[in-house]
């Protein structure tokens, strides 16, 4: 094992430097893993552009897979893992001493942190995923999984988990229920897979004309119903399609406040709406807060991915149901963190970025 690590420091807003940090000591309660991927969702431009989480300096990387590289006694015995391992990380680490983390509900936990999130000048500094190597804290939750699976389809556990966090435990979706998702994201996609999963009568997606690549690749995963934005009013065709409306919508887009509108335009009477796409503070347009009661609507926001959802994520991509392959379309090097970004932001009309993870080179 070496003895420093490379990793992508976010050091202002849009901002990554690569810096060296020296590989920590590891101690009873503690792991080292080595990075094998780590996923990129829209939350990290987000932190990239300086609109979420805003902290200087801090490794990004909230979904990281990789190898036990070193652990402590203790920590093999709570995790059930040993060197060599493969694991999901949980993004969400506890403080240790609350109600929630005695529990082992460390994402209730107000007084922890995430990885990607806590600041580098905290030691040991490797608190991210875009690096070599990952800190492991006492109160984390890892989960082993198969290393015969490309690492790049395993660490589709984060927005696999989103799906089904989302798109199906949120809203309790019920078999034979329509669902509408907003957004041909990586989450959207998966949400769609999700709710395959649990028996949705109708799937509907919405994309614009540029991610005709996507949509086509949601009917592949199961939607039955593919809507162009740019060319059809979304709410009128999801309401013409479910002949009243859905049961369910999830919008996962961001930065598009006028989707919320949409939603609760879409949505059928004592529908569940769930908000999970952040929109920068920005407000929203025409929403009449009469429809909502009219047709006594549930609200909802959601960060983040609970544990059964972890589970359930993990679970499906171990079985191979579905080609998860087709939604990685890039991999990048620790140093080519800032491009990764920016290609998942859309910087480069010429690719076609649905999933990309940030692939240490040897």
């Amino acid at each position: 094992m070496p003895s420093t690590a490379r990793a992508a420091v976010l050091t202002a807003p849009k901002q990554l430097d690569i810096q060296t940090f020296a590989l920590p000591s590891i101690g009873a309660n503690e792991a080292l893993v080595r990075i094998e991927a780590c996923g990129i969702c829209g939350t990290d431009y987000e932190q990239y552009d300086g609109e979420y989480h805003p902290y200087f300096p801090t490794i990004p990387g909230h979904e990281p897979l990789g190898v036990i590289a070193a652990i402590g006694p203790q920590a093999q015995q709570r995790w059930g893992v040993n060197v060599g391992d493969r694991v999901a990380v949980r993004s969400r680490y506890g403080c240790g001493s609350c109600a929630a983390c005695e529990a082992g509900t460390y994402r209730q936990c107000n007084d922890g942190g995430g990885y990607g999130f806590t600041g580098s000048d905290r030691q040991p500094g490797l608190w991210g995923g875009y690096a070599d190597y990952l800190y492991i804290a006492s109160h984390s939750t890892l989960r082993k999984m198969r290393d015969d699976i490309p690492a790049e389809v395993a660490v589709m556990y984060n927005p696999l988990g989103a799906g089904f966090a989302w798109g199906v435990n949120t809203p309790q979706l019920q078999a034979d229920d329509r669902i509408a998702i907003l957004g041909c994201g990586q989450r959207g996609l998966c949400a769609v897979i999700a709710a395959r999963e649990a028996g949705a009568g109708q799937i509907l997606i919405t994309g614009l004309a540029k991610d005709e690549y996507k949509l086509g690749l949601a009917k592949e995963l199961g939607a039955d119903v593919i809507i162009n934005v740019e060319a059809d009013d979304p709410v009128s065709a999801v309401l013409d399609e479910t002949q009243g409306g859905a049961q369910v919508v999830l919008d996962t887009t961001p930065y598009a406040p006028q989707s919320i509108t949409h939603a609760v335009g879409m949505a059928a009477r004592h529908g569940r709406v769930v908000l999970a796409g952040l929109k920068g503070r920005r407000a929203v347009p025409e929403l009449f807060s009469d429809d909502v009661i009219h047709k006594e609507l549930t609200l909802k926001g959601v960060l983040g991915v609970d544990l059964d959802s972890f589970e359930q994520a993990v679970q499906l991509i171990e079985s191979e149901k579905y080609p998860l392959e087709k939604l990685h379309t890039h991999s990048f090097d620790v140093t080519e963190a800032e491009r990764a970004i920016q290609t998942l932001a859309g910087a480069f009309p010429d690719e076609q970025p649905v999933h990309i993870a940030i692939v240490p080179k040897p």
